[in-house]
């Protein structure tokens, strides 16, 4: 016997066929699924993916959403535009406003100024009558004789002749005789039978001849009321402080003194 054989060998055993067979196969399988795999993975990727996500609809309601806020950035905007005009337009109406507002109390101030000096010489022409009726009123009553109607002579006692004998006819506008006159139908007439033609109006007949002061009348003379060439009544007078003239419908023709209506002037003809 060996001196070695009883020591144990450090080589591994041998293994049988049947065991390497076995796991060959399992090799063999391992491989053969990861090389399917590995061709399915290739084929795979040679293959587009396909997505499946709806992007359309989703691209359609992102579209949307731009359009209404597109539509409300525009209103924003047409509404600041508005405002601002309507801001402007306030400006401008306020503007004007003021301007009219100024122009308005310059007119006013200057009408008032123009009816102050209006009523100022108003009151500076009706001193002036007054004085001159209280002259000649104070001249009738001292010196009475110098137009008494019996100096009267000519065409001037022609007149006064024919105003008295009216004298109780009746007053009717726009009458010219001879039952009914109004005050310048009754002038016109009186001096119509004398050969002298006269306007037909009292506004007309105030302007005719020369005017004369209420203090030196003569009969035969035209008395009138309101203003030369706008007055409103007329009248003849007869002398000794007094007048014939178709006043009114309630008197008719009268014969009154001159301090029963006081004219505003005269005019001498003859």
């Amino acid at each position: 016997m060996s001196h070695t054989a009883h020591i144990r060998s450090h080589r591994k055993p041998r293994r049988s066929a049947s065991t390497l067979a076995m796991r060959a196969g399992v090799a063999g399988g391992v491989l053969s699924t990861l090389a399917v795999a590995g061709a399915s993975g290739s084929a795979n990727a040679a293959e587009p993916v396909t997505q499946t996500l709806e992007l359309p609809t989703l691209t359609a309601d992102l579209a949307a959403q731009a359009a209404q806020s597109a539509d409300a950035t525009q209103q924003a905007a047409a509404n600041y535009q508005l405002q601002a005009e309507r801001d402007a337009a306030a400006a401008n109406a306020a503007k004007q406003a003021k301007a009219d507002l100024a122009e308005a109390k310059q007119k006013a101030a200057e009408a008032k100024k123009q009816a102050d000096e209006a009523a100022r010489k108003e009151a500076a022409a009706r001193a002036s009558r007054n004085a001159e009726r209280t002259t000649l009123s104070a001249s009738s009553s001292t010196d009475s004789s110098s137009t008494s109607s019996s100096t009267a002579t000519g065409s001037a006692a022609a007149v006064i002749s024919f105003v008295k004998a009216q004298i109780g006819k009746s007053y009717v506008l726009g009458a010219t005789g001879p039952s009914a006159y109004d005050c310048s139908g009754l002038v016109q007439a009186a001096f119509k039978q004398i050969g002298v033609s006269l306007p037909r109006v009292s506004q007309d007949q105030s302007t005719q001849g020369t005017q004369v002061s209420l203090s030196n009348l003569q009969p035969g003379d035209i008395l009138y009321w309101g203003n030369a060439g706008s007055a409103y009544h007329v009248a003849v007078y007869v002398g000794d402080g007094m007048f014939v003239g178709a006043q009114n419908p309630s008197t008719g023709i009268v014969e009154k003194p001159l301090s029963y209506d006081p004219p505003t002037g005269a005019v001498r003809v003859l």
